[in-house]
């Protein structure tokens, strides 16, 4: 089965995550431990190389800048990153189905 010429599964996946970010609450405790998606931190590994732009990026979803940064400091290139490819992939989006809703007009 072939997947409709208007879906992007990289839109979704990108959509998703940062929704998923966006949706994790955060602790209000010092003490209180983080919810990860990162296997490795799942699994008690304390250093992974990509550690903390997840949160990272999670704080600066809820508007925590300063926690952002503490985090990682890579998590607000990341985020405009990731925007701009969503922009991106959103544009081509749109001008893919306005292309094909005129292929009906011009056979």
């Amino acid at each position: 089965m072939k997947a409709p010429a208007y879906l992007s599964f990289e839109l979704l996946f990108w959509l998703t995550a940062l929704l998923l970010l966006a949706t994790i609450s955060q602790p209000q405790e010092a003490g209180h431990q983080e919810f990860s998606f990162c296997p490795l931190a799942n699994m008690g590994i304390t250093w992974c190389p990509g550690c903390g732009i997840g949160r990272s990026l999670s704080h600066l979803l809820h508007g925590h800048v300063r926690e952002s940064l503490r985090m990682h400091w890579f998590g607000i290139p990341a985020l405009l990153i990731l925007l701009y490819r969503i922009f991106i992939l959103f544009k081509q989006l749109f001008i893919k189905r306005s292309l094909i809703g005129r292929e009906k007009y011009y056979v």
